[in-house]
C-alpha cells in the first residue's frame, strides 16, 4: 500500500527538491531572457523612451508585475543581468587555467563566445550595432553603459590586487585591469560596426577573432604575464 492511501503524502527526496528547484530556476531563467529580447526588439523598433513597461509586459504576454519582478528598472531591460555584469571579466579570470595570466583568460573567454552557437553575448545578433546606437543616443543608458565598464575594471583590479598581493599603492592591478577593459570595448565597438554594415554572423566572426589577435598584439609582456595562476 502507498503513502498517499494510507492517507500520509511522502516527503519529496533531497534529489526531487533539487530538479524541481532546477526546474523553476531554468523556468525564471527562459521568462527573464523572454522579457528581455521583446524588450529590445521594441526599443530598436519604437526607440527608448517611446517604450513603457506596460507595452513590454503585453507584447510578451506576462504582467506589468512580472516585468518588475525580474526588472526593477526600465533601464534594467537593457543591461540584461546575466550579460551586463560588473562581474563579467571578474568570472573570466577566476575560471583560468594553472599557469594562464589573466590576460589570457579574458582574450580565450571572449574568443570562446564568438565561437560557440550561442551568438547573443558578443553582439554578433542582427542589429548589435543599432542596440548600441540606441543605448548612445539615450543619456541614462549611455551613463549606465560608462559606469558599467568602470565597474568591470575596478572589480578586476580589486581581485587582481587580491591575488598578487599588490600594495594598495600599487598602481598595477588598476593599469592591467584598465587595458582588459579596453580590450574588451574595442572588441564590442568592432563588432557593432560590422553589425551596421549589414555583415552575417559567418563574416563578423572571422573578422572579430583576428581583431582580438591584433589587439593580444599590442599589448606589452607586462600584462600579458600579470598574476599568472
Amino acid at each position: 500500500m502507498s503513502d498517499i492511501t494510507r492517507g500520509r503524502l511522502r516527503e519529496p527526496t533531497r534529489a526531487e527538491e533539487i530538479v524541481a528547484l532546477g526546474l523553476r530556476d531554468e523556468k525564471r531563467r527562459r521568462t527573464r531572457r523572454h522579457i528581455a529580447e521583446v524588450a529590445t526588439r521594441l526599443f530598436l523598433r519604437h526607440g527608448f523612451g517611446q517604450v513603457t513597461i506596460a507595452e513590454v509586459a503585453r507584447t510578451a504576454e506576462v504582467s506589468v508585475n512580472t516585468v518588475y519582478t525580474y526588472f526593477p528598472s526600465k533601464e534594467d531591460l537593457v543591461f540584461y543581468p546575466e550579460e551586463a555584469s560588473a562581474e563579467r571579466m571578474v568570472q573570466m579570470v577566476r575560471d583560468r587555467a594553472p599557469g594562464e595570466a589573466a590576460a589570457g583568460a579574458v582574450l580565450s573567454a571572449l574568443r570562446a563566445e564568438l565561437r560557440r552557437e550561442d551568438e547573443r553575448m558578443v553582439g554578433l545578433t542582427d542589429g548589435f550595432g543599432r542596440f548600441v546606437d540606441m543605448i548612445r543616443a539615450e543619456p541614462t543608458l549611455a551613463s549606465r553603459l560608462d559606469a558599467l565598464g568602470r565597474d568591470m575594471v575596478d572589480a578586476l583590479a580589486a581581485t587582481l590586487a587580491a591575488e598578487t598581493g599588490a600594495a594598495a599603492d600599487d598602481p598595477l592591478p588598476h593599469l592591467v585591469a584598465a587595458q582588459l577593459g579596453w580590450a574588451q570595448d574595442q572588441l564590442f565597438r568592432h563588432l557593432a560596426e560590422h553589425s551596421r554594415a549589414g555583415a552575417p554572423p559567418e563574416v563578423v566572426r572571422p573578422s572579430a577573432l583576428a581583431f582580438l589577435d591584433a589587439i593580444e598584439s599590442v599589448l606589452s609582456d607586462v600584462v600579458l604575464s600579470y598574476a599568472r595562476r
